[in-house]
């Protein structure tokens, strides 16, 4: 603890956005960054608190206080080393993680939280530029051979874990780059793309093998991978989006997220479209449906594409500004939320449901909604009826479904492997990761349903360690 009056003496400092009228018209990341001197004063108000709050919520248990007092000290290499025991990518948590830790701080009781994600992105940048960070080569391999299916945060911490202590590892992705959800699920202006190319320079050197085009279940059998590795870990997220089969569903226009921020991703990087392929929300009139942070991406991404105006409705209630009694601290905050793409121009409605979309020539041009009125019932569920008489027409030249996802895709490589499943569609495990083929293990979203990034690169270090214990037996 650097300063033990830091948290007294020195207010919350954000680091901020990018000014709007700057950051609509390109792709860059939006958020800035602090000077060293403020910084270090953010770090500064860490209270080192006799029980860390911020270390039980986090999901990688980060050892919060201890890297605070580092930067505190301007020891960026020490911080950089505590900040990693737990976590293999700093760098992509430190940029969309939406901070856990930073609701459960104890001056979240003052709404003024420490800084924790912003500063965590600041002591890996730090490492990075001082060249702390580097490739550590293997000197031994142990002989044993690990195939990795998915290459998202999940697929990567297991890669990472299980190269280091010695195996052989090769990553199969389906896509044509690296990356899965990092890659193409978040836009560049929250996450650049060099940041993850840094990272696989790095391990390409360590002695991963990532092969790309590689759809296992489709264009590669599983029952081949099967012969010729010890073990097999399966991180394919949970790719099945929720869809939402009402009239006009099939019009021309309506998409789901997924495939509108993958093009876009995709266009930056400089891929080339057709005008029939394209999907474009550049003069048009978009709805969103679906309020979480997909949505909001499809949001940032539709106003940078100089969208006519952009509409996100939800279908559950308007969350409160402030907690509520029955939702108190440490706990996540079931509060509103607001996005640096909500600050850039977006109506946003809660409470609606899609009744039909309407179009014509096979073009969708409105959607119908109904106003809904949410009552809690006897079970302490709530529950929804449609309010007579508020149907409404909003206009809508392309929508975009951001309704979540239900679980993995079953097609191919699931269907083949008749593993089990739970009652969900997503593939069970035992508490090691292992399914129920003795030889396949499950990490993050494709075992638990979509959730956070840092939840899935921390259920792939932990399934990293059962994989490797398994091996060496």
């Amino acid at each position: 603890m650097g300063n033990p009056k830091g948290f007294l003496e020195i207010k919350r400092k954000e680091a901020g956005y990018r000014p709007v009228r700057d950051r609509i018209g390109d792709f860059g990341e939006v958020e800035q960054t602090l000077n060293l001197e403020d910084r270090i004063d953010q770090a500064s108000r860490c209270m080192d608190c006799g029980i860390p709050f911020c270390h039980w919520a986090c999901p990688t248990s980060s050892k919060i206080p201890e890297w605070q007092d580092a930067i505190y000290r301007e020891n960026w290499e020490e911080a950089a080393k505590i900040l990693q025991s737990t976590n293999s990518f700093p760098e992509f948590t430190g940029r969309v993680c939406p901070a856990p830790c930073e609701k459960s701080c104890v001056l979240s009781l003052h709404n003024s939280p420490v800084t924790i994600r912003e500063n965590e992105a600041s002591v890996i940048e730090k490492a990075f530029d001082y060249g702390y960070i580097k490739a550590r080569p293997v000197t031994k391999r142990t002989g044993k051979k690990v195939a990795v299916i998915g290459s998202g945060p999940a697929g990567l911490s297991v890669a990472d874990l299980l190269n280091q202590a010695g195996h052989s590892v090769t990553v199969y992705e389906r896509d044509d780059a690296i990356g899965g959800l990092l890659r193409y699920g978040i836009p560049d202006f929250k996450l650049d793309k060099y940041v993850i190319d840094r990272r696989l320079e790095l391990f390409i050197e360590e002695g991963i093998v990532f092969k790309t085009n590689q759809d296992v279940g489709v264009n590669i059998s599983f029952s081949d991978l099967e012969k010729e590795y010890d073990a097999i870990c399966l991180a394919i997220g949970a790719m099945k989006p929720r869809d939402l089969p009402i009239k006009g569903r099939d019009l021309k226009g309506v998409h789901f997220a997924m495939d509108f921020l993958k093009q876009q991703n995709k266009v930056v990087r400089g891929d080339e479209y057709s005008k029939q392929e394209r999907i474009s929300a550049k003069g048009k009139n978009v709805v969103v449906i679906g309020g979480g942070d997909t949505g909001s991406d499809c949001v940032g991404t539709s106003v940078r594409q100089k969208a006519k105006s952009v509409t996100q409705i939800e279908l559950m209630p308007k969350p409160p500004e402030q907690r509520e009694e029955q939702n108190p601290w440490p706990y996540w905050p079931d509060t509103l939320r607001t996005s640096s793409s909500h600050m850039e121009g977006c109506k946003r409605r809660w409470s609606l449901s899609s009744k039909q979309f309407k179009g014509e020539d096979g073009q969708v041009n409105e959607l119908e909604i109904v106003q809904l009125d949410w009552t809690r019932g006897s079970n302490g569920q709530y529950q929804m009826k449609e309010i007579a008489g508020t149907e409404e027409i909003l206009e809508a030249d392309l929508v975009l479904l951001a309704m979540g996802f239900v679980h993995p895709v079953h097609e191919g490589l699931v269907n083949e492997l008749n593993i089990e499943l739970d009652s969900r569609g997503n593939i069970k495990t035992d508490i090691s990761g292992k399914t129920s083929n003795e030889k396949v293990y499950c990490c993050g979203d494709a075992t638990t349903g979509a959730s956070l990034v840092v939840r899935a690169l921390d259920s792939g270090r932990k399934t990293a360690h059962s994989i490797h214990k398994q091996l060496i037996k």
